[in-house]
């Protein structure tokens, strides 16, 4: 199925869709999918348990830290900046920082 295709599905909601094969992208490489999914982490509010699995995910596929914070930077304009700051702490946890801790600057 062509990415045309797959768009007409998803707009219209084709229930043929197949979640565990139709949905997976096909053009993206695994460390770009794993950034992106931060970003939409980011974007919903997601939950702390999540960040540590996605972050994990992002750095195997060889994102590095410095890429996945700049998600955060990334996404102000989009999700603004008090939805940056509620998901910053999660994610500094995630990359094994206690953002409220010694290793804090300030």
């Amino acid at each position: 199925m062509d990415y045309v295709d797959r768009l007409r599905r998803f707009a219209v909601n084709d229930p043929s869709l197949d979640v565990d094969q139709q949905v997976e992208p096909t053009a993206l490489d695994a460390r770009t999918v794993a950034v992106a999914r931060l970003a939409a982490l980011v974007a919903v509010g997601g939950a702390e348990p999540t960040y540590g699995s996605l972050v994990d995910e992002a750095v195997s596929a060889g994102a590095t830290t410095a890429e996945i914070v700049d998600v955060l930077a990334a996404v102000v304009p989009i999700v603004g900046l008090p939805g940056v700051v509620a998901a910053a702490p999660k994610l500094a946890l995630a990359l094994g920082h206690d953002p409220f801790g010694a290793d804090s600057p300030g």
